[in-house]
């Protein structure tokens, strides 16, 4: 992955990490892109009885998973515009997100975010499959520190910085979120939807026949 797509993939975590640090705090400890520690939440609060706990972290999962298979359907339509195609629909869901908790934040503005941070996740796919995960760090951590022990052996001496970037992202991504979120409550949403429409744009622009032709 070149610098620009680098940068482009690290402002997408940025964006997702600030959701979640919202998130996270005016939900009380669920996460909307974290779906680990969702499941791992939900398994501690069914052994504990907290039945209505558990299902606002499965439900939470669920609307994740949503999300990817229909940033994904979006994806499949021939296009040159998958990444815009993909960023559409986690924008549309954003949106949503952000117009329901104008009025009393409920379990429906979670669920919301959640399918938002879902779709993101297709955002970046090799023949079918995830290639990065802009969410989901222990991943991106693993690969780091292969690489790093690559590295160490002879191998390449840089591979492992994209992953370790992508965790820098998300979590400045997460305080900021969490900053602006103490001063402004889930209005804070809004800057996160204002950047995800421009990032989008700007993958409608990367992907335009025009580029691919000029770069071929």
């Amino acid at each position: 992955m070149g610098r620009k797509a680098m940068a482009y993939a690290g402002g997408l975590t940025a964006i997702a990490g600030f959701i979640d640090g919202v998130a996270f705090i005016h939900f009380g400890g669920y996460f909307v892109s974290f779906m680990s520690g969702n499941s791992t939440r939900s398994s501690a609060e069914l052994a504990r009885g907290n039945f209505s706990a558990w299902a606002m972290a499965i439900a939470l999962v669920i609307c994740f998973v949503f999300g990817v298979a229909a940033a994904t359907l979006a994806s499949n339509v021939p296009s040159v515009h998958r990444r815009g195609a993909v960023l559409s629909v986690s924008s549309f869901f954003l949106l949503a997100a952000a117009l329901t908790a104008l009025g009393p934040a409920s379990f429906f503005t979670a669920l919301l975010l959640s399918t938002s941070m879902g779709a993101i996740n297709a955002t970046y796919t090799r023949r079918g499959e995830v290639s990065v995960g802009l969410t989901y760090m222990t991943g991106a951590l693993v690969k780091m520190g292969q690489h790093l022990a690559a590295a160490l052996v002879g191998g390449p001496k840089w591979a492992w910085l994209p992953y370790g970037a992508l965790w820098i992202m998300i979590t400045i991504g997460s305080f900021v979120g969490a900053l602006v979120y103490l001063r402004l409550g889930l209005l804070g949403l809004w800057i996160a939807v204002a950047a995800l429409l421009v990032w989008t744009v700007v993958a409608f622009v990367r992907d335009s026949p025009e580029r691919i032709f000029r770069a071929s």
